[in-house]
Order: C-alpha cells, then sequence, then structure tokens
C-alpha cells in the first residue's frame, strides 16, 4: 500500500474513534448519556465504552506508526480535545456533568499520547484513567444518593462531617486526576506530557500543561464546593436526610481509592513492567515523530513542574471557592471574563451551532423535500391518483346501471350485433 493509501485509510478509521471516544466535534453526545445511572456511568461512560476508540488505534499501532500525517492529526484533535473539555468543566454546576467533560479531557490526552507514537503510554493512562474515575463517579453516586438526587453543587457543601469515607476516597480520585505523587495519574499523565515534550512539539506541550492546571483547578473546584463550605441547599428535608453511604456503596470506593493509589507504580520512569506486558500487543518500537530523545534529569525537572503546576490549580481552587468567595462576585462582575465564563457554561456553543447549521436544516429539507414534494407531492400523488382513475371508471359502469329494460335490451342488441359481425368476419 502506498502512503497516501494507508493514510487514508487511518484517518477514516480514525473519525470512527473520535465518535466513539468523543472527540471534538462528535463529544456531545457523552454528557447527554450521563444522565443513566451513575454506576452505568463509571463502568461504561468512563472505563470501557467510551475507551474503545483509543484501544483500537493501540491495537492499530503498527499501521498508525506508516501514517505519520494521521498521527499529528490525532495528535492535535485530542489535544484540542483535551483543551476544549477542560474549559468547559470549569464552569458546569451539574456534578456528573464536570466529571462527563473530564472524561473526555481525558480521552483527549490518550489520544495525544498516541498520536507522537507513544502508544504504551496512553493504554497506561487509560489503565490508571479506569480506576480514579470509576471511583469519581460512584463517589458522586454516594453523594447524590445522600443529598435525595440533588446533582447541583452549588446546592451542596460541608458534606465532609457528614460523609468521611466518601470524602476521603473523592479527595484520592482528585487528586489522581489532577497529577499529585504518589497517586495514579501522576505518573501516566506526566508520562504523556513528557512524551509530547521528547517528541520535539513543545507548543502541544505548553498546552498540555495548561490544560492539567485546568483539570486540577475543577476538580479541586468540584470537591471543595461538595465537600466544604456551608451547606447552600435550603430544602430542610433534603438536609436532614444527609447521611454517610451503607457499606455496599462504600466498599467499592475503598477498593477503587487503593487501586488510584497504587496502579500507578507499574509506570514508574524507566521501568518496564507495564510495557513489558504490552509487549505482545505493541511490537513496533515507539518513536515519537522527530523525536529527540531528552535525558533523565530533563524528565524529572519536567515531572516536577508539572506537580507545582496541579498544586497552583488546586490552592486557586481553594483561595477562589473557599478562602475567599467574595471574589466569584468580583469575577462576576467583569464583563471581559464573564462573556468568558458563558462560553465555558454553554459549552463554546457546539449545541447551537449544530442546531443552527445540522438540525434545523435537515428539518427544513425534511419538511420541504421529504415530506411536502416526495411524500405529499408523489407518493401521495401515485396512490390518489391510481384511486381517482378507478373511481372514475366505476363511475362509468354505474352509469350503465340504470334499471330500466330498455336499457339492458339496447346493450343486449349491440353486444349480438357485434358478436355476429364477429363471426362473420
Amino acid at each position: 500500500l502506498s502512503t497516501d493509501t494507508i493514510t487514508a485509510i487511518t484517518i477514516f478509521l480514525f473519525i470512527g474513534c473520535m465518535g466513539k471516544s468523543a472527540q471534538i466535534p462528535l463529544h456531545v453526545w457523552l454528557a447527554d448519556a450521563m444522565a443513566g445511572p451513575t454506576p452505568v456511568s463509571a463502568l461504561i461512560h468512563a472505563a470501557t465504552m467510551v475507551t474503545a476508540g483509543i484501544y483500537m488505534i493501540v491495537r492499530l499501532n503498527f499501521l498508525y506508526t506508516l501514517a505519520p500525517a494521521t498521527l499529528t492529526f490525532i495528535s492535535a484533535v485530542g489535544l484540542l480535545t483535551a483543551f476544549f473539555a477542560a474549559t468547559v468543566a470549569l464552569t458546569q454546576s451539574d456534578i456528573k456533568k464536570v466529571l462527563a467533560y473530564s472524561t473526555v479531557s481525558q480521552l483527549g490526552y490518550m489520544f495525544l499520547a498516541a498520536g507522537v507514537g507513544a502508544y504504551s503510554t496512553a493504554s497506561f493512562h487509560l489503565f490508571t484513567h479506569a480506576f480514579f474515575k470509576a471511583l469519581l463517579f460512584l463517589g458522586s453516586g454516594s453523594v447524590i444518593h445522600a443529598m435525595s438526587e440533588e446533582q447541583n453543587i452549588w446546592k451542596m457543601g460541608g458534606l465532609w462531617s457528614k460523609m468521611k469515607i466518601t470524602g476521603a476516597t473523592f479527595a484520592i480520585g482528585t487528586l489522581a486526576i489532577s497529577g499529585i505523587p504518589p497517586f495514579a495519574g501522576f505518573f501516566s499523565k506526566d508520562e504523556i506530557l513528557w512524551k509530547v515534550w521528547e517528541s520535539g512539539n513543545i507548543p502541544f506541550y505548553i498546552i498540555g500543561l495548561l490544560t492539567s492546571l485546568l483539570t486540577a483547578f475543577y476538580m479541586a473546584r468540584l470537591f471543595f464546593l461538595v465537600f466544604f463550605g456551608p451547606m447552600r441547599n435550603t430544602d430542610h428535608h433534603v438536609v436532614e436526610h444527609i447521611h454517610e453511604s451503607p457499606t455496599v456503596m462504600t466498599l467499592p470506593l475503598i477498593i477503587l481509592a487503593i487501586g488510584s493509589t497504587v496502579v500507578g507504580f507499574l509506570g514508574i520512569p524507566h521501568s518496564s513492567m507495564f510495557d513489558a506486558w504490552l509487549e505482545p500487543v505493541i511490537r513496533v518500537k515507539e518513536i515519537a515523530m522527530d523525536a529527540h530523545h531528552g535525558d533523565s534529569s530533563m524528565e524529572f525537572i519536567l515531572m516536577g513542574v508539572s506537580v507545582v503546576v496541579a498544586i497552583i490549580g488546586i490552592a486557586s481552587a481553594y483561595f477562589m471557592y473557599i478562602k475567599n468567595p467574595a471574589m466569584l462576585n468580583k469575577v462576576k462582575s467583569n464583563k471581559g471574563l464573564q462573556k468568558l465564563h458563558d462560553f465555558s457554561q454553554n459549552k463554546w456553543y457546539f449545541d447551537e451551532l449544530y442546531q443552527s447549521l445540522i438540525i434545523n436544516p435537515l428539518i427544513k429539507f425534511s419538511d420541504l423535500v421529504l415530506y411536502r414534494f416526495i411524500d405529499k407531492s408523489i407518493i401521495d400523488g401515485i396512490v390518489n391518483g391510481t384511486s381517482n382513475v378507478y373511481q372514475s371508471f366505476s363511475f362509468g359502469l354505474r352509469d350503465i346501471q340504470s334499471g330500466k329494460v330498455r336499457h339492458y335490451a339496447y346493450f343486449m342488441i349491440f353486444g349480438m350485433l357485434l358478436i355476429c359481425v364477429y363471426t362473420m368476419g
């Protein structure tokens, strides 16, 4: 196969992955799918189904390695998705939607890693993400259960004192996804950023690092608004009902919290445990595009940078939502920041864009062409026209049935004459 043919094949396969793994602009379905039960979201929408796209690319690594242009496209889409979803998660008020867009963002990180040829790194982040994202979703389910099905984080607060197990495990999930050591997300996300740096694509690394900052901020925002500060729910029945979830709900949280703490050590830098495990799957040598391999000291320096960035994100959220909540009013009073807030809260207006560019034109096309022209004019015209022909013919036959004897005698004589003419001819 020629390079152009392989590029075309891999791009079309990747477009399918974009829809399956909720990559921009085919991401809008995932947030709506979170309306389902929380355990379903934890298993299907965080750890298994939505990761099928990145799984396919990793399994087809031998093919994608032959298409560097496609890999560049994959890394660009993954980075844009990671950044986009992180900015949207900053302003969402539904606890499950914050986690939904967090999932989209983390999937973007995985595609970014695959796009620079780091297939085992993408798989490792998929592996660690399954632990801490399932933990966060089940933790949110525990919170929703305690809050009598309330999902608005602005109607929560101060749950730490009443839900210690849920709060502690949720904190571990938050630290893991934020990239704080020694939790799992630190090892996998830092490895992705290192592979991007190693590929020589510094702008992609900077945007990835900025996205890491946003991730730490919106997850800390979620954690602090739910578990700390004053209770903001005015429904006394809901407040009185708040209690720790039963063991059947908290035990999985503890197990996943342990996993979110220890599985990251499988990917310690310069350790071959996870790579050796994937060796039967990833047989090609992992080389990033235009790679220039850095030394170990640079890797540890960048590791420290990513940790500092995560701490800054968490500290900023604490200062804004716990230490000095009056700062939010200043943000709301700033017109420029308010426009950015609205842009983020409305998910970059993708829903409105799809409505105006795809849904409304399809509705008009269906009404004018499919319904009025094809269905009403052509199909109904054929059916009604056929019935009209037979109706006219039947009316003609009905007219000769007058009930008068002389008319029937005329027809009999006329018929006999026709028979005679036919036989004589």
